[in-house]
């Protein structure tokens, strides 16, 4: 192959990887474009504030979460959607920026907010079973004054 088709080949394939949304992790895997959903949270003095969340539904993607992410800006997140409730269980390998995460029950109750540093290998567990997790910048809950017992619209195959 010659260097001009070479060069050629390499920008359509940058090209068609740009158009199917594909990036690419720090170790070269590629990471599907999610879906995205706005969601709503309803706290309890009445203020509704917004969130725009990549919804995670399959284990691959909630296996890969956040992973390699270098930016991740306030009012963004992902939303880890599971179709039982269970109790939770999320760590940080190879996650570059530090997330909250928040542990929602089946009806769109937060049940829990916890902080958690990048890189941290050890477990955030949740204290008990629900159905939801949502990861967003660190302190953004504190920060949008978001809390425990505000309620968040769920996705619509998953809504109340």
């Amino acid at each position: 192959m010659t260097f001009k088709t070479a060069r050629a080949f390499s920008c359509a394939v940058s090209f068609l990887l740009m158009m199917t949304g594909a990036c690419r992790t720090a170790e070269g895997q590629a990471q599907p474009k999610l879906s995205v959903e706005t969601l709503t949270v309803t706290t309890n003095d009445g203020r509704n504030v917004t969130v725009n969340a990549e919804l995670a539904r399959s284990e691959t993607e909630k296996t890969t979460g956040l992973m390699f992410r270098r930016t991740l800006a306030d009012g963004d997140g992902m939303l880890f959607i599971w179709k039982t409730d269970r109790v939770l269980s999320f760590w940080m390998k190879n996650t570059l920026i530090p997330l909250s995460i928040a542990y929602i029950d089946r009806n769109g109750i937060i049940r829990e907010i916890h902080d958690m540093k990048s890189g941290q290998l050890n477990t955030v567990q949740s204290f008990r079973s629900v159905r939801y997790a949502l990861e967003v910048p660190l302190g953004w809950f504190g920060r949008a004054g978001i809390g425990v017992n505000d309620t968040i619209s769920l996705p619509k195959e998953h809504g109340r």
